[in-house]
């Protein structure tokens, strides 16, 4: 790739971030090709064709998708929210519209969607089942469930914290499998700076989407950097924050096979000490290198915010 063309390519990676962004904080509001397109100061001709090759989805694909999942993610953790309500502050125009394109995507209607434990509908297991693998009997469900609160007492500090608000330089990936490339650009960037060797850096990670509603090849993450003063970014390399807040925190010292098993005993934990997650995205903060470790572990805090 010549320079003129990774130039290009990191100001369209940019501009797909704004829209991210822009996305994120207007679920209910206009999210037409031409709004959006201008957005990304794009035509919407030349928009759709950057965004299809960028993401794998047409806008109206990738919308209908976004606001669906993050419906489900309020009936879930809202269960105090009427469906008509969780329907218009998502971008339906109707409970009806939502229910037909709710059942469309998940196979069931929303109220059974709420009904149901939320781990039955994990994508990871839906692509486990597809691969000739039955879902767990009741039985051999909740032996599941018994085991991993066994393991979260055995391995996790919990408690709630207030969380300070932090600075971030970020690069954004869809699919569980380019974080790796994402933290690698990341570090490419801070490196020259000497971002790496002021003391107490960290690493972040946080989860735009959830596993459990979200394909893992779809799940929006963004690898990131604390930043104790402003820097300039351009291209790829992002600026955004973490607001301030009440979260509950997890700390960990596990390998990476075990971040699933630690993420859903945190989210059992918060249920069953009836706290309500707040409409703010899940993170991780990094205090080691894995590689580094004599038995290839991660001393990693999990964080979810709460009301």
């Amino acid at each position: 790739m010549t320079p003129q063309e990774t130039e290009m390519q990191e100001d369209y990676i940019s501009r797909i971030n704004k829209v991210f962004q822009f996305i994120d904080q207007n679920p209910d509001g206009d999210l037409s090709l031409e709004a959006v397109s201008q957005v990304a100061c794009f035509s919407p001709f030349h928009f759709h064709r950057i965004f299809k090759t960028m993401t794998g989805e047409t806008l109206n694909e990738y919308v209908t998708r976004h606001r669906l999942e993050k419906a489900a993610s309020w009936l879930f953790h809202r269960k105090n929210i009427p469906v008509t309500e969780i329907a218009l502050q998502n971008g339906f125009s109707s409970n009806s519209a939502f229910t037909r394109a709710f059942k469309k995507f998940y196979g069931v209607s929303p109220t059974a969607f709420r009904n149901q434990n939320p781990h039955r509908f994990s994508k990871i297991r839906q692509i486990e089942s597809k691969n000739g693998q039955a879902y767990p009997s009741i039985e051999q469900y909740i032996c599941v469930i018994e085991n991993i609160k066994i393991w979260t007492k055995m391995n996790a500090k919990i408690e709630v914290r207030e969380v300070p608000a932090m600075n971030l330089a970020y690069v954004s990936c869809i699919g569980h499998l380019n974080v790796e490339n994402a933290y690698h650009t990341l570090l490419r960037w801070a490196t020259p700076k000497g971002l790496l060797d002021k003391p107490g850096v960290r690493m972040v990670t946080i989860y735009h989407d959830s596993f459990k509603i979200t394909h893992p090849d779809k799940v929006r993450i963004s690898a990131c950097m604390v930043l104790d003063q402003p820097e300039k970014t351009s291209g790829e390399i992002g600026l955004t924050t973490i607001e301030s807040g009440k979260c509950i925190a997890g700390s960990y010292e596990i390998t990476l096979d075990e971040f699933e098993k630690a993420w859903t005993g945190l989210f059992m934990w918060m249920n069953e000490n009836g706290y309500k997650k707040a409409d703010r995205n899940p993170f991780e903060i990094f205090y080691n290198n894995f590689r580094e470790h004599p038995e290839g572990k991660c001393i990693v805090d999990f964080f979810i915010p709460i009301e």
